[in-house]
C-alpha cells in the first residue's frame, strides 16, 4: 500500500474535476458554441493540471477505469487500484460538493452524465464503450513509447473525446468523473451507462493495446527496447517518482 500515492489521486482526481464541474457550472452543458469549446478545453486542462501537480506522485489515474487498465497491463497491483480507485472516487465527490456549496446543486445537476437527445441508453453505453478504449490506448501507448509527451497528448485526446461525444453521451470515459456529479447532483437515473461503459472500455483498450503490443514484439517489428520493454509490476501509468 502506498497512502501517499492514494492521497495523490484523490487531489489530483479533486483539481481535475473541481475544474470541469466548474466550467459547466459557468457555460452550462456542452450544448452550444460557447460551452462546447470551454468545457472540453476545461476538463482536457484540468487533467493536464492534475498531471503536472501530482502525477510523479501516484502516476497520473485519476480515472477508474486507467486503473483498472494498468492493472490488466501489469503496471498497477490490484491491491494499489483499490486504493486508487476509492481515492478517485472520493476526490470526485468532493469537487462536486464544493461547486454544489460554491454555485448550487443545480449547477452540479447541470454537468451530470446522460445521453443526448435521440440518443438510446445503448447506444450511448457503446460510445462510452469505444470512446474509453480509444482513450485507453492513448494513454498505455504513450506512456510506455512517447513518454515527454504523454503528459500533453492525453489531456489533448481527452479534448478531442470531448468535442466528439459530449452532445451524444456526455463524454465521461470516466466512472468517478459521473458518480461525483451524479451523487451530489442526485440524479442517478443513467449512472449505470457510466459505470458500465468506462469499464468495459478500459478494459477492451488494455486488451488491445496488449495485443499490439505484443505483435510489436514479435521478430519481424520493433524491437523489444523500442517496445518500451517489460513494465514494472505497480507502475502506473506516468511513472511515479517517489
Amino acid at each position: 500500500m502506498n497512502i501517499r500515492a492514494y492521497v495523490a489521486e484523490l487531489l489530483g482526481t479533486f483539481l481535475f474535476l473541481t475544474i470541469g464541474y466548474l466550467s459547466v457550472a459557468a457555460f452550462g452543458p456542452p450544448n452550444d458554441v460557447p460551452s462546447l469549446l470551454v468545457v472540453p478545453f476545461s476538463f482536457g486542462f484540468g487533467l493536464l493540471a492534475a498531471i503536472f501537480a501530482f502525477g510523479h506522485v501516484s502516476g497520473g489515474h485519476f480515472n477508474p477505469a486507467v486503473t483498472i487498465a494498468a492493472v490488466l497491463d501489469q503496471r498497477t497491483t490490484p491491491i494499489d487500484a483499490v486504493g486508487y480507485i476509492a481515492a478517485q472516487v472520493i476526490g470526485a465527490l468532493a469537487a462536486a460538493l464544493v461547486v454544489a456549496v460554491a454555485v448550487s446543486q443545480a449547477a452540479v445537476t447541470a454537468g451530470v452524465t446522460a445521453p443526448g437527445a435521440d440518443i438510446t441508453d445503448t447506444g450511448a453505453l457503446l460510445i462510452e464503450v469505444v470512446m474509453t478504449a480509444g482513450f485507453i490506448g492513448v494513454i498505455l501507448a504513450a506512456t510506455k513509447h512517447a513518454k515527454a509527451l504523454a503528459p500533453l497528448g492525453i489531456p489533448l485526446a481527452l479534448v478531442a473525446i470531448h468535442f466528439a461525444s459530449a452532445t451524444l453521451s456526455g463524454a465521461s470515459v470516466n466512472p468517478a468523473r459521473s458518480i461525483g456529479s451524479a451523487v451530489v447532483g442526485a440524479d442517478l437515473s443513467a449512472l449505470w451507462i457510466y459505470l458500465v461503459g468506462p469499464i468495459v472500455g478500459g478494459a477492451l483498450g488494455a486488451l488491445v493495446y496488449r495485443f499490439a503490443a505484443a505483435e510489436a514484439m514479435e521478430p519481424s517489428g520493433p524491437t523489444v527496447a523500442s517496445a518500451g520493454g517489460t513494465p514494472i509490476p505497480g507502475e502506473g501509468p506516468y511513472p511515479a517518482n517517489d
